[in-house]
């Protein structure tokens, strides 16, 4: 059975930064769900695990049997450990797609001291701005393909408490026994990207923006199919075995 994807979006922003990307893979008659996560800014603490159960929730939706492609974007990355060891389906491999990376080992920053020096002032009532409210208009537009899009994006990303940024997601050992591969799109996640060539992943790049989906999809899809072609006979169970 060929595997279903599981697309992960950063909880910093909302489930319409991978809508074009779904909306290709069934084209193509690939299974794909969604899990939606903007819940999560209201969840409280631990955040992770709370990710962890809504993507389970999401991927047991699909048949008992069926092999899953766990594809995740941005900070996303770093929860993809606690998703892997919670799924109760077969992970076939994990792509991460302009993501974050997990440690190593030992549990991982959701975000650095420099990151966090920078999110601090922005904070009211513990509650940040929306993400794209972090940045000048100049680096935010060039991200998405229009208008219309950024408009439907920016509505509906939650105003994450600040105690977000300031977690540790755990790494379970063996989460990385099945492949892994990432996807590229532009600086400053080239240093992940070389991180991961070290790792002795898969390392590809379509060269754009950070929401480079959003703005080329079709080549993006491919590349995710791509990808992850080879894992198609090799899923392995949830716990690496």
């Amino acid at each position: 059975m060929n595997p279903a994807f599981v697309l992960v979006h950063s909880p910093s922003v909302g489930p319409r930064t991978w809508a074009p990307i779904k909306s290709r893979l069934e084209a193509g008659g690939a299974a794909t769900i969604m899990p939606t996560l903007v819940g999560v800014a209201d969840s409280g603490p631990p955040f992770w695990r709370v990710v962890s159960q809504i993507t389970r929730e999401a991927i047991d939706q699909l048949p008992a049997d069926q092999p899953i492609v766990i594809v995740a974007h941005s900070n996303a990355g770093l929860f993809v450990p606690v998703v892997v060891t919670s799924a109760p389906r077969p992970v076939a491999g994990c792509i991460f797609v302009d993501a974050a990376l997990p440690s190593l080992s030992g549990p991982t920053p959701v975000a650095t001291p420099e990151l966090l020096e920078f999110l601090r002032p922005k904070a009211v009532d513990g509650r940040l701005p929306q993400w794209t409210a972090w940045w000048d208009d100049e680096d935010v537009a060039p991200m998405f393909p229009d208008a219309e899009v950024r408009r439907a994006v920016s509505a509906e990303q939650p105003r994450l408490p600040l105690s977000y940024y300031e977690e540790l997601v755990p790494v379970p050992p063996g989460w990385d026994s099945r492949p892994c591969g990432y996807l590229l799109f532009g600086p400053p996640y080239d240093a992940m990207a070389r991180e991961a060539a070290q790792r002795g992943w898969v390392v590809e790049e379509n060269a754009g923006q950070h929401l480079h989906q959003l703005v080329d999809p079709d080549t993006v899809t491919r590349t995710i199919v791509a990808m992850s072609a080879s894992w198609r006979s090799s899923a392995r169970d949830p716990d690496g075995g």
